[in-house]
């Protein structure tokens, strides 16, 4: 009831704070959803990856991968196919590459966004301040004296509650990025990790298997 009173007391620069606060909300929730499905723990993987390869059974590496379909996965058994078919150490790096350069995109997708909105919400809120504040100083010019203070007191309360409502959805937009963000290159770093891993361990086992 208090958001909803202060809303309409905000005047137009309210709405396109909300229409920024709506695009925040949804790309956190949605890139949050995305993120957490493909988390993987690479730790774990890898022991599984590295039991498999070790006992010269590829395919069944390859199978482990794609029962839990991830970006990290993906990029593995790509190289890992690679492997199996015969390829060189380079065509294996190069079969996972190419397949980093189609997932790792979809796991940055979007967060990048929501530090620009948050700036922008920053921006609306204050541009609606300093129009309220024109709007109120306008307003009482030529007015009853008995008038004045009630024209600028709903003056400045447009203009604050544009300030509170863009540093509030900037806030939560840069917030949200960090999170994000942070659980994004936390992804890439396991790519990164899981895919040296990987070729080292492929190349190790046809190290082993000529001698």
């Amino acid at each position: 009831m208090f958001l909803m009173e202060a809303f309409k007391e905000g005047g137009w620069g309210m709405y396109p704070i909300l229409i920024l606060c709506i695009i925040t909300i949804y790309i956190t929730l949605e890139r949050a959803m995305y993120l957490a499905k493909s988390k993987v723990n690479v730790e774990q993987l890898m022991s599984m990856v590295k039991s498999q390869i070790v006992a010269g059974n590829v395919r069944g590496a390859i199978s482990s991968c794609d029962a839990q379909p991830t970006g990290v996965t993906k990029i593995i058994a790509a190289g890992l196919r690679k492997a199996e078919a015969g390829g060189a150490e380079h065509e294996i790096q190069q079969s996972m590459d190419e397949e980093a350069l189609r997932e790792l995109p979809k796991i940055e997708k979007r967060t990048g966004y929501l530090a620009m909105l948050g700036n922008l919400a920053t921006l609306a809120g204050l541009l609606g301040t300093i129009t309220g504040l024109i709007k109120s100083f306008a307003s009482v010019a030529g007015v009853d004296p008995s008038m004045k203070a009630t024209m600028l007191s709903k003056g400045i309360s447009e203009a604050m509650n544009c300030t509170a409502f863009g540093l509030g959805t900037g806030i939560l937009g840069l917030a949200a990025y960090a999170v994000l963000n942070g659980k994004t290159q936390a992804i890439l770093d396991g790519v990164n990790q899981s895919s040296v891993e990987t070729l080292n361990l492929v190349v190790m086992g046809r190290d082993g298997a000529r001698r």
